[in-house]
């Protein structure tokens, strides 16, 4: 598939509508949870530099169409697209199309997950995850990526892929945007939590009903775009540092080793590096764990 090609696909995976100064930016696979391929994930891209370059948007909002905000990155579906070359824009490294083992892996994780997270964090204009249904690992990563988050509350959240053996997803926020003990203790056991026990945590700003979720977020990014664009450019990035200073962003590069470690691990001890759990078997054991914990 070549890039023009991949641009072709990415418009029909991310759709954009611009309305009342807001970008509302939505996650267009939902009939497969909008499980995030690379295509997915460069169509996301452009539409946040449009946004970033539209003076008439003040606020972005990010969502996803159907049953699900986002399950997580794309191990399974037939649009997986791990062998495209894409062009580069989060890193400075060589493609990862050719390479093999920990080379392929390292390179194309650090663009198209580690990267692009880091990168979206940074947009200057005010992110607003609006979230209902599943929010699971890959998914974690996109509503992290914003300001904040706005849930319904149908929403639940996981990061089961401790289950692969792998610790935790690559954009590794999990002690900043819930607490130290608190992500041991979602990532020890893989559940899913609820949108209120996120709000609990600190993770989730507010939780509405889920016919209320999209009023709820257009008031809100009302009341935002009526500030200062360049006043909120710079508050955003003061906060943004404030994490860093404690340590976010050198915790990310850490455990990014460790995510890569364990890939390795797996492909010298199992099937493949994910521990040999593909799409359908992830999903069976992470709802039989959800049945245990119920039962």
């Amino acid at each position: 598939m070549s890039q023009t090609d991949v641009a072709d696909v990415g418009a029909q995976v991310v759709t954009v509508e611009v309305r009342d100064r807001v970008a509302w930016v939505t996650l267009n696979r939902p009939e497969y949870r909008n499980a995030q391929n690379s295509a997915m994930t460069y169509a996301l891209d452009d539409a946040f530099t449009r946004a970033v370059d539209d003076d008439e948007v003040a606020v972005i909002v990010l969502s996803g169409n159907g049953d699900h905000f986002c399950a997580g990155h794309d191990i399974g579906t037939p649009g997986r697209d791990v062998d495209v070359e894409f062009e580069r824009r989060a890193v400075m490294h060589w493609t990862h199309v050719g390479q093999e083992g920990g080379d392929l892996r390292w390179a194309r994780e650090s663009e198209v997950y580690l990267g692009m997270c880091r990168r979206w964090r940074e947009i200057p204009k005010p992110m607003i995850a609006m979230v209902h249904g599943a929010c699971i690992a890959g998914g974690l990563m996109l509503a992290w990526s914003c300001d904040f988050i706005i849930a319904s509350e149908d929403a639940f959240f996981s990061d089961p892929v401790v289950r692969m053996g792998i610790p935790g997803v690559e954009y590794f926020a999990h002690p900043w945007v819930t607490n130290p003990r608190a992500a041991k203790e979602l990532l020890f056991t893989g559940d899913r939590f609820s949108a209120l026990r996120a709000q609990q945590l600190g993770m989730v700003n507010q939780v509405v009903a889920r016919d209320e979720l999209r009023a709820t977020v257009a008031a809100m990014a009302g009341r935002i775009a009526q500030m200062p664009r360049f006043g909120l450019a710079l508050t955003k990035k003061a906060v943004n540092q404030a994490e860093d200073l404690q340590g976010m962003r050198a915790g990310m590069d850490s455990v990014f080793g460790l995510h890569h470690f364990a890939h390795a691990h797996n492909a010298e001890t199992s099937t493949d590096s994910l521990g040999g759990l593909d799409a359908k078997a992830m999903a069976a054991k992470n709802k039989a764990a959800a049945n245990k914990g119920q039962a």
